[in-house]
Parts: C-alpha cells; sequence; structure tokens
C-alpha cells in the first residue's frame, strides 16, 4: 500500500509540475494598445500587435467627441476628456482604422494598424 500511495504522488506531482508548461503555449495573448483621441488625429502607443484579442483603452484629449473604428467594428462614442474600453480580435494583417464622426476621417484622423 505504500508503494501505491508513493507511486500515485510521485505521479501526481509530475503531473502538477508539467501542467504550467503545457498550457503555455496555447494560451491567447491579450494586447492592450492605449489611443490617444484628439482633433484631428490618434496617437496609438503601439503600430503592431500580435494577432487575437485587442483592447484598446481609448482617451478622448480633444475637445470634440471621437470614435475608433476598425476591422468592421465601431467603439462607443467618447466624449472630450473621458476614456472608454473597446475590445476586438483581430486577424493578421494591416487594417484600417478610422474615426466614423462625420469629417473627422477626411480630416485626418485614420490609420493602418499592422497585425502579426
Amino acid at each position: 500500500m505504500n508503494r501505491l500511495t508513493l507511486a500515485l504522488g510521485v505521479a501526481l506531482a509530475t503531473l502538477v509540475a508539467a501542467a504550467p508548461v503545457a498550457a503555455s503555449p496555447s494560451a491567447a495573448k491579450a494586447t492592450t494598445i492605449t489611443v490617444k483621441m484628439k482633433e484631428f488625429k490618434f496617437i496609438l502607443s503601439k503600430q503592431t500587435v500580435p494577432h487575437g484579442t485587442v483592447t484598446f483603452k481609448l482617451v478622448n484629449i480633444g475637445k470634440l467627441a471621437h470614435d475608433f473604428r476598425i476591422a468592421g467594428k465601431t467603439s462607443k462614442l467618447i466624449q472630450p476628456g473621458k476614456t472608454g474600453k473597446f475590445v476586438v480580435t483581430l486577424k493578421k494583417g494591416k487594417l484600417p482604422y478610422n474615426c466614423p464622426v462625420p469629417g473627422h476621417t477626411a480630416a485626418g484622423m485614420k490609420g493602418k494598424l499592422t497585425v502579426t
């Protein structure tokens, strides 16, 4: 009985020690980008991100309301001096982004984010 208990204990310890290593490669990477918005441009904290879930922390430092559109998804309108959070799953490529408030894209609130 003692040998069986010892064998089970060793097997369990081996599984527990190996579990974090096995889980690491498949764990999804989450990325956060701070996007400062003002008239009439975006300032992104990162220009390149890995594909997967990306959280955009939207910070409106301008005097007008702005929002952020990428990959067919649009954030809520962020009022001057306010912040918001916008989560999107992105595929690889050079993805265009813009502010869909009328006239803002034409005024320069646009760009491309590289997703690897």
